[in-house]
């Protein structure tokens, strides 16, 4: 049994959660500038300049990339074989780093405690935390601030179980071209297929936590993510939606099984500045 004390927690959420605002990873800021360099559109390149100066002035001078500066979402894989020292909840501890990291980071405060009264809770908190219990003694956590310009986005569907491969490529193109410019492109994009109606979308975001580098593992889904990024690059939306050949970055799918009844699909879109931070403690 391994001990890891409640500090250790607190500490690497809080470091990841202001870094991820502040700087982008380095397979984010790859693809941007490759687009940059590639895109035809003249319009279009100066823009994807633009984001990418951005990106470095946000570094710099160690300032949010962007004014929306997300709600904090937690993976945490928890190895089985680890004791926890604190006398708070596993949520607890990650909320108490949520709020050192927002106000200590000088992050802006978006979070309501009520959806309809929407009071602001001044704290950024409470997080959305997905816990994992796992072989091992160590702590795997993923942090993902996540805007809600391109949340608002997002859309979900319950396809009947002969829906075609091509059909759940058709809704998620549809999905980014009635999001048109709202979200700011060029944006990455999510997908969850199958689990249940709320599992797709954890899946969905999940998928926004992977390399930029990286496909699926398996072939069948790396194709459809290709081909899916093919089709909604072929839209013209193009970066902040003033056309051109980069309307996103990535198509990012996950998958799971699910009934013989039904096929959850879920598309979670991301902006440009696609955050996220990962540790082994």
């Amino acid at each position: 049994m391994r001990i890891i004390k409640e500090k250790q927690i607190t500490n690497a959420v809080k470091d990841m959660l202001i870094t991820a605002n502040y700087s982008l990873t380095d397979d984010v800021k790859r693809c941007l500038q490759m687009h940059a360099d590639s895109e035809s559109c003249g319009t279009a390149k100066k823009v994807l300049s633009r984001l990418c100066e951005n990106l470095d002035v946000a570094k710099e001078r160690n300032v949010p990339i962007c004014q929306d500066t997300g709600m904090a979402v937690i993976f945490a894989e928890v190895g089985m074989d680890v004791k926890i020292e604190s006398d708070k909840s596993f949520a607890e501890i990650i909320d108490q780093a949520v709020a050192e990291a927002y106000t200590d980071g000088y992050l802006r405060l978006s979070v309501v405690g009520d959806p309809l009264n929407r009071v602001n809770t001044k704290t950024n908190t409470p997080a959305v935390v997905y816990t994992s219990l796992v072989p091992g003694d160590s702590i795997r956590i993923t942090a993902a601030p996540k805007g809600f310009g391109s949340e608002n986005m997002s859309k979900s569907k319950m396809f009947t179980p002969t829906a075609s491969r091509d059909e759940i490529i058709g809704f998620i193109v549809d999905t980014v071209k009635t999001a048109g410019s709202n979200p700011c492109p060029p944006v990455v994009v999510g997908v969850g297929i199958g689990g249940t109606f709320d599992y797709s979308a954890v899946l969905a975001k999940k998928a926004l936590t992977r390399s930029l580098d990286s496909k699926n593992k398996n072939e069948y889904y790396a194709q459809m993510e290709k081909d899916a990024l093919d089709r909604i690059n072929k839209l013209g939306i193009g970066p902040q939606g003033f056309g051109g050949d980069t309307t996103a970055l990535k198509v990012n799918i996950e998958y799971f099984a699910t009934h013989i009844a039904g096929l959850p699909v879920a598309v979670n879109i991301n902006c440009h500045v696609c955050r996220h931070r990962e540790i082994i403690i």
